[in-house]
């Protein structure tokens, strides 16, 4: 068992309150063996001086004690672990789990006492939908002249000139029409990437921000969206970039043509072959300059500005893309600040918006702030989970990195997945959200080396682990893609013969079980095991414990003290411990089971 018994978590069961108060105080408790029966000290800093707390035992069951002890919320964000000593020797036990040494505070548990994201989030089962690639309304539209039509079966052109051009005719009336496969799917919220008008397929580099694209259905054919996904119980998600707008959107137009613009100020204009600041250099995206008044007024600061106004027209909060960059450029770092000027406007206009970060790495810089709510964890799920269940000849990028995703042990990606976690609170992992696939990554189907088995593996774990669900359109079918432009590939909606229909199943169960689990929304997490081929974990709330087991492939059997009958609710048979409460998982592969015990 990792932490040798001893557990604590950010979750219900472990502190007194998930949104406290400043200045309020906070009961925490730590589980230990039945055998640690003195010497257990909470540690936190008010102020930045360490202060520690003796604990006391607050009750005993068979299996552990229970330890209470107070901290006050005096700091927006209060850190704070646990010192343990006693016969077992001096330890900590922080959000990385059990260290034999002195550890820095950089993975304390955290208290956050800002205002808590809107309470629907945790609940939510996200879909992204990539709105040119999900399906067409049959409405007759007229082309511009950038764009390369393509005909719904063709191949998509993943690389060259015409990658960001080439249009397959996708448009929000037609994911109006296809509102019954997210809700038959178990989704409840959906995430549109922009649909803004916009000289590209991918729409961030908008020419507006205040209408949507006439390609799309317009302004009409948002609103009936939004309605209709309103009336079946789905939030809705805009995708905002807050780094930077199109080169063709009147703010730079103006700003470029001429030096005393009122919008000069908006950019980064220079000396360089380029003239000005884009994203990644890519002349198309002039970066935004968000250390002048002007872009603050419309982007998030007046009555119509882009943040406020399509929230009033009924979006549920926004994903912002290139959230870790914006605002940031050589001495320039307003990040936090922006996050926070993004989230006191939303939360004006409506106070249940959610906001969720783009960031392709270790996004703990950025939250836990009054900003972003979570991040697209990439880094602590993605990768992770890719480099476990990555088909073995299988060689993908990812996001950049000139490596290949290496194969790892289950050891490895679960310290992996401990490291970025124990470096946000609790509170902004659960409102992160798991990802397999987005439309800027290869397809989880392709990762696996085409395996389903392994596919439904990675489908388990993004929907028992912490943090929210969020499935790419089109990975329930068995879609791929080795890049991200080349698993933009279109529904095949006409094609059932394509539909990986065993894939499918276990989206829609593993979403109804989830769905029907407080534990796997509400839950805390322990990890029980990990190594090589095999690993298990207890999402536990309200003494309601769910074992979660996934391997890879065959593998030595696991044997785990848990002292508990497992009722199968995913996967094989029961599991009954034996004499001395010792429980042994089955030992085939690949497989994924989930038990409730108990």
């Amino acid at each position: 068992m990792l932490d040798r018994g001893f557990h604590h978590d950010g979750s219900a069961d472990h502190v007194s309150t998930l949104a406290p108060e400043p200045g309020e105080t906070v009961t925490v408790f730590l589980r230990t063996p039945k055998d640690h029966r003195t010497g257990v000290h909470v540690r936190s800093t008010p102020d930045g001086e360490a202060h520690y707390t003796e604990a006391v035992v607050d009750r005993e069951t068979p299996d552990e004690i229970w330890w209470r002890a107070d901290v006050t919320v005096r700091n927006p964000v209060t850190r704070y672990r646990f010192l343990l000593t006693g016969d077992g020797g001096y330890r900590w036990l922080n959000a990385a789990g059990l260290h034999h040494h002195d550890v820095p505070d950089s993975a304390d548990f955290r208290l956050v006492s800002y205002a808590p994201p809107p309470a629907w989030a945790a609940d939510s089962m996200v879909y992204e939908i990539f709105p040119d690639r999900f399906a067409r309304s049959g409405a007759d539209r007229t082309y511009p002249a950038w764009a390369v039509p393509a005909g719904w079966d063709d191949p998509v052109t993943g690389a060259g000139p015409d990658t960001s051009v080439q249009v397959f005719g996708g448009d929000l009336d037609g994911v109006t029409a296809r509102l019954d496969h997210v809700t038959g799917l178990g989704m409840n919220t959906l995430y549109l990437t922009p649909v803004f008008p916009a000289p590209s397929n991918h729409r961030y580099n908008a020419s507006s921000l205040t209408e949507v694209d006439p390609l799309l259905g317009g302004d009409a054919a948002y609103r009936t969206l939004v309605d209709e996904a309103h009336r079946r119980g789905i939030r809705i998600l805009g995708d905002l970039t807050t780094n930077h707008c199109g080169s063709t959107h009147p703010w730079f137009v103006a700003a470029a043509r001429d030096k005393d613009a009122a919008e000069r100020e908006m950019f980064h204009f220079g000396d360089d072959a380029l003239g000005y600041e884009a994203w990644m250099g890519v002349a198309s995206l002039p970066k935004l300059n968000w250390t002048g008044e002007r872009l603050r007024r419309l982007m998030a600061g007046d009555a119509d500005s882009v943040v406020r106004r399509w929230l009033r027209f009924g979006l549920d909060g926004w994903r912002i893309d290139v959230a870790n960059m914006t605002g940031r450029l050589r001495e320039i770092d307003l990040t936090r600040e922006v996050a926070a000027l993004v989230r006191r406007a939303a939360a004006e206009e409506n106070p249940e918006a959610l906001l969720v970060a783009e960031h392709a790495h270790d996004a703990s810089g950025d939250l836990d702030g009054d900003g972003w709510h979570g991040t697209m964890n990439y880094a602590g799920f993605t990768r992770p989970v890719w480099s476990w269940l990555r088909g073995p000849d299988v060689r993908l990028p990812f996001l950049g990195v000139p490596a290949p995703i290496p194969r790892l042990g289950a050891d490895r990606i679960v310290r992996t997945m401990r490291a970025f976690a124990a470096r946000t609170s609790w509170r902004s992992l659960v409102h992160s959200w798991s990802i397999l696939s987005s439309h800027d990554t290869a397809r989880i189907r392709t990762v696996c080396g085409g395996d389903e088995a392994l596919v439904e593996i990675a489908a388990g774990l993004m929907f028992t682990l912490p943090g929210a669900p969020m499935v790419l359109a089109g990975d329930e079918l068995g879609l791929e893609g080795a890049w991200g432009e080349d698993g933009r590939r279109p529904m095949p909606w006409d094609r059932p013969d394509r539909w990986r229909t065993a894939t499918l199943d276990a989206y829609r169960r593993l979403a109804a079980l989830r769905r029907d689990e407080p534990a796997l929304r509400h839950g805390g997490l322990r990890w029980l095991y990990a190594s090589g081929d095999a690993l298990a974990f207890v999402r536990e709330r309200a003494g309601e414990r769910l074992l979660v087991f996934a391997a890879r492939t065959a593998h030595e059997p696991v044997r785990l003290p848990l002292g508990a009958v497992g009722t199968p609710l995913y996967g094989g048979a029961a599991i009954v411990p034996g004499p001395d409460g010792t429980v042994v998982l089955p030992d085939d592969g690949p497989a994924f089971h989930v038990w409730r015990l108990g």
